[in-house]
């Protein structure tokens, strides 16, 4: 989908994702000292607002403008100061070595465009900062629910840490996690699978 595309998808509807940040954020960043926070692909904030909140200095950046704006407005709600960008990852490149903490959340692409957007997002690590990256995973597409069914847009860790390696940054953890989709009478806590690398410099 281009930005076009998701300018239609966020304005049809209140929220396009839950306000709540995700669940593997939290269960990693939580405890972290605040520094300065770069949030890639961020759609309408809500893991921008939730690191804000607890004191991070936050830049957040997608393609969509109008995720963007509504991101911005959330912000104003919330009383909470983030820096909001609307730009294609393809095509911007962050500052070099400037984050504590880089995050990279369910961007979605095939290997040449993610390798791009993966460096870029590793350039961007200060020394002793931490990048997250969270996307489904390549199995979730035969053995989970959801997300996209497209084989050449989903990974593996072991993918995504060989490009963070070669981008000189170290590996901490690399694995699938799970998660539960859906809590309504007919949904049966079904299970989404995804791929979860963190990595420091």
């Amino acid at each position: 989908m281009d930005a076009d595309a998701w300018d239609e998808r966020y304005a049809a509807t209140e929220l396009v994702w839950s306000a709540d940040p995700n669940q593997f954020l939290v269960a990693e960043v939580d405890g972290m000292a605040p520094g300065r926070a770069l949030d890639l692909a961020c759609g309408e904030g809500r893991n921008a607002l939730w690191l804000a909140e607890r004191g991070w200095t936050v830049t957040a950046v997608d393609f969509s403008a109008v995720a963007i704006a509504k991101a911005s407005q959330l912000a104003e709600a919330r009383h909470v100061e983030v820096e909001w960008m609307t730009a294609d990852l393809l095509r911007w490149r962050p500052p070099e070595a400037a984050f504590d903490l880089v995050v990279l959340f369910y961007l979605q692409l095939a290997a040449p465009e993610r390798g791009r957007v993966l460096g870029g997002a590793a350039s961007a690590v200060a020394d002793g900062g931490t990048l997250l990256y969270v996307a489904h995973d390549l199995e979730n597409l035969t053995a989970g629910t959801g997300g996209p069914q497209d084989p050449t847009v989903l990974a593996t860790a072991e993918d995504v840490a060989a490009v963070l390696v070669a981008a000189g940054l170290e590996i901490e953890r690399a694995g699938q996690v799970r998660r539960v989709v859906g809590s309504g009478p007919d949904e049966g806590g079904r299970e989404a699978i995804d791929t979860l690398v963190r990595a420091h410099r």
